[in-house]
C-alpha cells in the first residue's frame, strides 16, 4: 500500500484554493511549480535521477531568441524546420493572418474534393459513371448530371462568396500600417511585411501588430498605457514601463536604427500573464517580464508615440495562442439527416437485391421461354439479375435526393439574411447590425439546452455609475427636491454652478446639492473631499477637458462623481495633489499612499493640510472598515442598515472613513513605514503589517453606491430564456463577490435562491465519492448505475464556485509528484505496468469526478464560475457538452472568450463596445445581450420549425415520387423499367417541386416574433428534438409509401379496361406516365399547402406556379417541333396533348389526388381539434394574443443582513497606480514633442550619410 500511495500523484492537500486569485497560467506545466522540499529518494534511483535532471535543465532553457535589426540572423538553417517532404518553413510566423481557406489556383480542385467527401454527392458519381455503361443504365445520363451540376455549382458558389470575404477580412488586417526601422530610417510597413526582430513605432491610438518588447515611449520613465478590450473585455488602462536602460539610449532614430540587442525567451504560449526572457546587450543582462511586453490586439492610449522589438509574430502572438483550435461545427439535424441517407442507401440496396432476384426468377420462369422478348443476348438469368440489381440502383436513385443538400444551403443562407435585415436586432448607437457569420447553424440556435456568458462587457456594459450614498447616517440619491419630498418624476439635477462637471453625470437628489451647497452638515463635504482625494487615479487634459485614467472602472466612478458634485481632482505630482472644492484649489502634501491588495481589499492615503494637520483617509469593504473603526462611531448601525439596502438594490458597496494623526505618532510610523519599504524580502508583507498599525481607531463617515450597469433588457432576457427551459451559466475573471452581485442585479439569483459554494460542492462530492466506494466489491461493476440526486426536491438553488475551487473539485489542480514518478523510463516490466494501472485509476477517478460535478452543476438553476481563465471557460463547456449530451452556446466580447466560443456548438460575440476579437471567432454577432432572446425565441425556433417541415416533406416527396417505379416493377417483369418520361425524372427535383418546399424552408412561422417572445415555453420543441427524429423520418417514409401505391394503383385500375370518346384506347404506357406524374405534381404541391402555417401571396404563386410549370413544360417537351429538333432525346410526342383531352383521364387525377389528400385532412382536424399543439392553441387565440405582455422586473425584497453578498471592495482588482505615483515615474517632465525627435532623427542621419 505504502509503495502505491508513494508512486501515485498526490495533490498539495496543505493548499487551500484562494478565491480570490486566479488559477494558474493555462500552459503551466509541472516543471515550473515551486519544490516543496525535499523527498526521500530510494537509492537504486540515483543514477537515473542525475540523467533525468541533465534533460531537466537543458529542456527549461529558454530557446526562442530573436536578434534586434537583422533579419539574416532568423534565416539561418537552424532555424528552418522541414514541414512535408522538400517544403521547408522558418520556425518564426510571418506576421501575416490567414483565414482564408482557397486562393485562385487551389478553389477548383479543393472545393470538389470537400463536396464529393459528402457521401451523397460522391454516391451520384458513382451513379453517374454508371449511367455511361450501356449494359447497366436504363436512364439518360443527363438525368444525373444536370442536378449534380446544379448542387456542385450552387455550393461552390456559396463557398467562394465566404471565401472571399475572409479574404477581403484578412487583407484589411494584413494591410494595416505602422513604422519599422529599415535602411536606417522609419518606414510605413504594412502588417504582413512585418517580421521577429524589426524594430517598429507606435503612435497613440495605434493597435500594437505584434508582440513586442517595449523599448522607450515619450512618457516619463518609458511608461506606456494600453487598452486590453481585445484581450479581456476591459476598458480601463494598463501599464507597461519598458526597462531603464532602453529608456535611457533608445529614444531616437538613429539609436534605436543601431540597437543590436539579442533576447533569448520562451516559446510562443497562450500565457496572457506571463512572459520571461532575458535581454543581452552592451555586454550586460535585463530580465523581462510581461510587464514590458505589448501584446497584439491591445490600443496605444495616452502615449503619444512608443517603440518596440517584435518578439512573436503572427500566429505565435498570444492572442492566436489564445484562439483555440477552430472546429468544424454542424448542426445536431446534419448528423441525424447523415445517418437518414445512409439508412436510405440501405434501403435502396434492400429493395434493389430483392427486385433484382424477382428478375432473375422472372427471366428464368417467364423471359427465357417468351420468343417476342429475346433480345438476342444469351445472358444467365443471375447475370441479368446482377445488371439489373444496378439498374435500378440507377432508377431508384432518387429515394437519395440529390438536391436535399443544395436545398438545405439555400434555406440556412436565406434564415442567415433574415438575421443580418433583422431591424430589432440592429443597435443604432454603435451603427451595429446583428450578423450571422455562418450559414450552416440557424436550425441549431432553436435547439439550445445551455448558455454559457461572459460578465465584463456581455451582461454589462463595463460602465460604473455612482447611484446612491450614505453620509452621516443619512442615504441620498433617491428622486426628490431640496426640501427633501420624494417625486416618481423629478427633473434631474442641474450641476451647471460647477465649471468642473462633465455634462453627462445624471442625478436626481436635489436635497444632496442643498447639503453641499450650504455647508450645513460637515460631514457631507468631507464625504466628497475624501473621494477626490482618495485614489490612485492619472489626470490629464484634452481639449481643456479633465480627462480621468484609473486602474479601474470603480474608481474612476467615485472621482468622476466627486468632480461633479464640486470637489475636482485636478492634478498631482509625486508628493502633491490639488483639489478645486467648491471652486477654490487647494494643494495638499501626500506622505503616504497605502495601495489596496485583494487581502487588504482597502486603500488609504496619508495627507498634510496647508493648515499643517495630518489626516489619513481610508475606504473600503465593510468587512475590513467595520473592523478597524473606533467604539465611538454614532452612525454605525444606520450606515449598516444603509448597506444592507444597497445590496438589496444589487449595488456595489464601500465604506469610508478617515482619522487625524498627530505629528510624533505621524514620524514613529513613517520610520517603519521606509523601513519596510526597502526591505529586500517580503517587502509586500511588512508593509501590509505597518499599514495595519496607522489603519485604526477610524471615524466612519458613510458608504457610496455604484451600479456596475447592465446592459438594457439583461434581465428581461435571463427571464424569458429560464422559461424556454435555457439554463445560464456565466463564467468569468472577475472576483466572487462581484459577480454574485451581478447575478442577483440580472436576477439570474433572487432573494429565495440557497447559493452553493466551492467548499460545500467538494464536501458533496467527496460524499459522493465515498457512498460509491462502500457500495462498490467484487459485482459493483456489474450492477446498474445508480443516479441519485445530489439535493433534495424543491428549493431554488444556484453554485458559485471560484476557478481555484474547480481545478480542486476537477482534479485539474497543479500536482506535486514524488521521485518515482518523475523516472521517464521505468527499470522493470511490473513497474511500467504498475504506473500504467496506477495512471488508469487516476483518469477513471478523475473523468467519474469530472461527471458528478457536472450532474450536481445541473441540479443549480444558476451556476457562476468566477476567477477562471480562457482555457476553464472552455473546459467547462466541454464537460457539459461531453457528459450531458446537450446543445451550447457560448456568448461573449473579449480575446479571453474564444476559446470558450470556438468551443461551444454555437458561438455568439458581442460587437461594437470591446473590440472584435470574440466576433471574428464567433459564428453569430450582435450588440446587444438582450438580442440573444430574439435570436433564439424567434429566429432559431422558426429555423429549426422550418427545417424540420422542409426535411419531413422532402423526404416525403421524394418516397412518392420514387417508390411508383417500385409498384411498376411487379407489372413489368422487375425488368428495371422507369414509370415516367426520363425529362420528368431530371426536372421534378429541380423544377416541379422545389420552389414552394424552398419557400417553405424561409417564410413559413407557426406563430409570430411576438407571440414567439411572450410564450418562450414553445422554444422546448427543439430541445426535446419532436419535431425531427427517426420516428417522423418513418411517418415520412410510411406517407410517401402509401402516397405512391395511391398515385399508382388509382390510375392502373382506371387504365385496365377503358375506351376514350373517339373509340380509341388512352391505355399505353406513355399516357399512364402522364397521369401518375400529373397526379404526384399535383398532389406533393397541394401537400405542402397543407403543411404552410404562414400563407403569403408568394407561397401561393410558388404553389400554383409550379403545377403550371410542369404543365407548361411538359407540352413543350411532348410538341412535334422538339422532337423533330432531338428525336433521341423527345420521344413521348403528342402524348400530353392526346391523354389530357379525355375527360376520364382528369377524373383520373382528381381522384387519387383526392385520395392521396383526404386522409391527411381529416388527420390534422383531428388532431387540432382533439390533441391540440401549444402553437396551436396560441394560433387558434393568435388575434386576442395579439398585444404583447410587457415584462415586469421582479421587486427587490429588503431582507436586514443581506450584506453577506456584497461586493467586498468595487474598485480595484490589482494594484492601482500608487507605486508609480509615489516613485514619480509616472510624472510627465517637459520633453520634445515627438515631430521635434523626428526632425532631429533625420537631420542626424542626413550628417552620418554625408559623413
Amino acid at each position: 500500500m505504502n509503495k502505491e500511495r508513494d508512486s501515485e500523484t498526490t495533490f498539495k492537500e496543505d493548499s487551500q484554493p484562494n478565491d480570490e486569485v486566479v488559477p494558474y497560467s493555462d500552459d503551466e506545466t509541472e516543471d515550473e511549480l515551486e519544490d516543496q522540499g525535499p523527498a526521500v529518494e530510494p537509492a537504486q534511483n540515483r543514477v537515473n535521477r542525475e540523467s533525468e535532471e541533465r534533460r531537466e535543465t537543458f529542456r527549461k532553457e529558454c530557446t526562442w531568441q530573436v536578434k534586434a535589426n537583422d533579419r539574416s540572423f532568423h534565416e539561418q538553417p537552424h532555424f528552418v524546420n522541414t514541414k512535408f517532404f522538400c517544403i521547408k518553413e522558418s520556425k518564426y510566423a510571418s506576421n501575416a493572418i490567414k483565414t482564408y481557406k482557397y486562393n485562385a489556383f487551389t478553389f477548383l480542385p479543393m472545393n470538389l474534393f470537400e463536396q464529393f467527401k459528402r457521401a451523397a454527392n460522391f454516391y451520384f458519381l458513382v451513379l453517374l459513371i454508371l449511367q455511361a455503361i450501356p449494359q447497366i443504365t436504363t436512364l439518360a445520363w443527363y438525368t444525373t448530371l444536370v442536378p449534380l451540376l446544379m448542387v456542385l455549382g450552387i455550393t461552390a458558389i456559396k463557398d467562394l462568396v465566404d471565401d472571399v470575404a475572409r479574404h477581403k477580412m484578412d487583407k484589411e488586417i494584413n494591410n494595416r500600417t505602422c513604422e519599422v526601422i529599415k535602411d536606417g530610417r522609419f518606414k510605413v510597413t504594412k502588417w504582413k511585411d512585418i517580421q521577429v526582430g524589426d524594430v517598429i513605432r507606435l503612435k497613440k491610438n495605434d493597435f500594437i501588430p505584434a508582440d513586442i518588447l517595449l523599448l522607450s515611449s515619450s512618457e516619463p520613465n518609458s511608461l506606456c498605457y494600453v487598452e486590453t478590450a481585445e484581450l479581456d473585455g476591459e476598458t480601463n488602462l494598463k501599464f507597461k514601463m519598458a526597462l531603464e536602460a532602453t529608456h535611457q539610449y533608445l529614444q531616437r532614430e538613429s539609436s534605436l536604427a543601431t540597437f543590436d540587442g539579442f533576447v533569448e525567451c520562451e516559446e510562443p504560449n497562450n500565457r496572457l500573464d506571463k512572459f520571461t526572457g532575458t535581454l543581452f546587450w552592451r555586454s550586460m543582462s535585463f530580465p523581462l517580464d510581461a510587464d514590458k511586453i505589448l501584446l497584439r490586439g491591445c490600443v496605444i492610449r495616452n502615449t503619444d508615440f512608443c517603440h518596440g522589438l517584435v518578439i512573436f509574430a503572427g500566429a505565435d502572438t498570444k492572442i492566436m495562442k489564445n484562439s483555440g483550435k477552430t472546429r468544424f461545427k454542424r448542426t445536431k439535424i446534419d448528423y441525424l439527416m447523415n445517418y437518414m441517407v445512409y439508412t436510405i442507401f440501405v434501403l435502396l440496396s434492400l429493395i434493389a437485391s430483392g427486385l433484382a432476384i424477382g428478375h432473375a426468377y422472372w427471366e428464368a420462369q417467364v423471359g427465357n421461354y417468351s420468343w417476342y422478348l429475346y433480345d438476342g443476348e444469351d445472358s444467365a438469368p443471375s447475370y441479368r439479375g446482377f445488371l439489373n440489381f444496378w439498374g435500378y440502383i440507377i432508377v431508384l436513385n432518387t429515394m437519395v435526393p440529390i438536391s436535399l443538400y443544395v436545398s438545405v444551403e439555400v434555406i440556412r443562407l436565406g434564415q442567415s439574411y433574415f438575421i443580418n435585415w433583422d431591424l430589432q436586432m440592429y443597435y443604432p448607437e454603435k451603427d451595429t447590425p446583428a450578423k450571422a457569420r455562418t450559414t450552416t447553424l440557424n436550425e441549431q440556435l432553436g435547439q439550445i439546452h445551455y448558455i454559457f456568458s461572459d460578465k465584463t462587457g456581455t451582461l454589462t456594459q463595463n460602465i460604473m455609475t455612482f447611484k446612491k450614498c450614505c453620509i452621516n447616517g443619512q442615504i441620498y440619491g433617491d428622486h426628490r427636491d431640496a426640501s427633501q419630498h420624494n417625486h416618481s418624476k423629478i427633473e434631474p439635477v442641474d450641476f451647471s454652478w460647477n465649471v468642473h462637471a462633465d455634462g453627462k453625470f445624471v442625478f436626481y437628489d436635489h436635497y444632496l446639492i442643498e447639503q453641499i451647497q450650504s455647508g450645513k452638515e460637515p460631514e457631507v463635504r468631507q464625504f466628497f473631499f475624501l473621494l477626490a482625494i482618495c485614489h490612485t487615479v492619472m489626470v490629464d487634459k484634452i481639449d481643456g477637458q479633465l480627462n480621468y485614467q484609473a486602474a479601474s472602472p470603480d474608481e474612476g466612478a467615485l472621482v468622476n462623481a466627486a468632480r461633479n458634485f464640486g470637489f475636482a481632482f485636478l492634478a498631482r505630482t509625486q508628493n502633491t495633489i490639488t483639489i478645486s472644492e467648491l471652486g477654490t484649489e487647494k494643494t495638499y502634501n501626500v506622505l503616504a499612499i497605502l495601495d489596496f491588495n485583494s487581502d487588504r481589499k482597502r486603500m488609504s492615503i496619508i495627507v498634510k493640510t496647508p493648515e499643517g494637520s495630518i489626516r489619513l483617509y481610508c475606504k473600503g469593504a465593510d468587512t475590513v472598515i467595520y473592523e478597524r473603526l473606533h467604539q465611538t462611531n454614532p452612525s454605525k448601525q444606520e450606515t449598516q442598515d444603509a448597506l444592507d439596502v444597497f445590496a438589496s438594490e444589487t449595488l456595489r458597496t464601500l465604506c469610508l472613513c478617515y482619522k487625524e494623526i498627530e505629528e510624533k505618532e505621524f514620524e514613529e510610523w513613517n520610520k517603519k513605514f521606509m523601513a519596510a519599504s526597502v526591505a529586500s524580502a517580503n517587502r509586500d508583507e511588512a508593509l501590509d503589517k505597518v499599514y495595519e498599525e496607522i489603519e485604526k481607531d477610524l471615524i466612519l463617515l458613510g458608504a457610496t453606491a455604484i451600479e456596475d450597469k447592465l446592459q438594457d433588457g439583461v434581465p428581461e432576457t435571463i427571464s424569458k430564456l429560464a422559461k424556454a427551459d435555457i439554463k445560464i451559466w456565466v463564467l468569468t475573471g472577475d472576483k466572487k463577490e462581484t459577480a454574485e452581485n451581478i447575478g442577483f442585479a440580472c436576477e439570474l439569483l433572487t432573494e429565495d435562491t440557497t447559493i452553493c459554494y466551492g467548499e460545500d460542492i467538494n464536501a458533496l462530492l467527496n460524499t459522493r465519492v465515498e457512498n460509491q466506494e462502500n457500495r462498490g466489491g467484487v459485482y459493483a461493476k456489474f450492477a446498474p448505475p445508480v443516479h441519485e440526486p445530489f439535493f433534495p426536491p424543491g428549493g431554488n438553488r444556484a453554485l458559485i464556485i471560484t476557478g481555484s475551487w474547480l481545478n480542486e473539485i476537477l482534479l485539474e489542480k497543479k500536482t506535486s509528484t514524488t521521485k518515482i514518478l518523475r523516472l521517464k523510463f521505468p527499470r522493470t516490466e511490473e513497474e511500467r505496468r504498475f504506473r500504467t494501472q496506477s495512471k488508469r485509476r487516476l483518469e477513471a477517478k478523475k473523468e467519474q469526478r469530472q461527471k458528478d460535478f457536472v450532474d450536481l452543476a445541473c441540479e443549480c438553476s444558476a451556476v457562476i464560475c468566477c476567477r477562471v481563465t480562457p482555457k476553464q471557460k472552455a473546459m467547462v463547456v466541454d464537460l457539459v457538452k461531453r457528459y450531458k449530451k446537450a446543445i451550447t452556446l457560448a456568448i461573449g466580447d473579449g480575446a479571453n472568450d474564444v476559446n470558450m466560443i470556438k468551443t461551444a456548438h454555437i458561438g455568439v460575440g458581442i460587437s461594437g463596445q470591446e473590440g472584435m476579437q470574440a466576433v471574428m471567432s464567433s459564428d453569430y454577432s450582435f450588440a446587444q445581450f438582450r438580442y440573444l432572446q430574439r435570436l433564439l425565441l424567434v429566429h432559431g425556433r422558426w429555423s429549426y420549425i422550418r427545417m424540420c417541415k422542409f426535411l419531413r416533406y422532402f423526404f416525403y416527396k421524394n418516397f412518392a415520387f420514387t417508390l411508383v417505379h417500385f409498384w411498376y416493377s411487379f407489372f413489368n417483369g422487375y425488368s428495371a423499367q422507369t414509370a415516367y418520361e426520363d425529362w420528368f425524372i431530371t426536372l421534378y427535383n429541380v423544377l416541379y417541386s422545389s420552389l414552394p418546399v424552398l419557400l417553405m424552408g424561409l417564410l413559413d412561422q407557426d406563430v409570430s416574433d411576438k407571440l414567439s417572445l411572450r410564450f418562450p415555453g414553445l422554444y422546448t420543441v427543439g430541445q426535446r428534438d419532436l419535431l425531427f427524429n427517426y420516428k417522423r423520418f418513418f411517418v415520412s417514409l410510411l406517407h410517401g409509401v402509401l402516397t405512391s401505391m395511391i398515385l399508382f394503383f388509382i390510375p392502373l385500375g382506371a387504365y385496365l379496361q377503358t375506351v376514350g370518346q373517339d373509340g380509341e384506347a388512352p391505355s399505353d404506357y406513355q399516357s399512364f406516365a402522364v397521369t401518375i406524374a400529373s397526379a404526384l405534381v399535383i398532389t406533393v404541391n397541394f401537400q405542402i399547402g397543407l403543411d404552410t402555417s404562414y400563407w403569403t401571396f408568394v407561397n401561393a404563386f410558388s404553389i400554383f406556379g409550379s403545377i403550371a410549370l410542369y404543365f407548361g413544360i411538359m407540352f413543350d417537351f411532348h410538341s412535334a417541333g422538339i422532337h423533330v429538333l432531338f428525336p433521341s432525346a423527345f420521344q413521348f410526342t403528342g402524348t400530353a396533348s392526346n391523354a389530357l383531352r379525355q375527360p376520364y383521364i382528369w377524373l383520373t387525377i382528381i381522384l387519387t389526388v383526392a385520395v392521396c389528400l383526404l386522409p391527411v385532412i381529416a388527420i390534422r382536424f383531428l388532431s387540432m381539434t382533439i390533441w391540440p399543439s401549444e402553437s396551436d392553441k396560441i394560433q387558434k387565440h393568435r388575434k386576442r394574443l395579439k398585444a404583447e405582455e410587457q415584462w415586469k422586473r421582479r421587486p427587490n425584497v429588503f431582507r436586514r443582513g443581506a450584506s453577506s453578498r456584497r461586493s467586498a471592495y468595487a474598485f480595484s482588482h490589482q494594484r492601482g497606480y500608487a507605486d508609480l505615483i509615489s516613485t514619480g515615474r509616472s510624472i510627465r517632465k517637459k520633453r520634445a514633442p515627438l515631430d521635434e525627435i523626428i526632425a532631429e532623427g533625420n537631420a542626424e542621419y542626413r550628417r552620418t550619410v554625408e559623413s
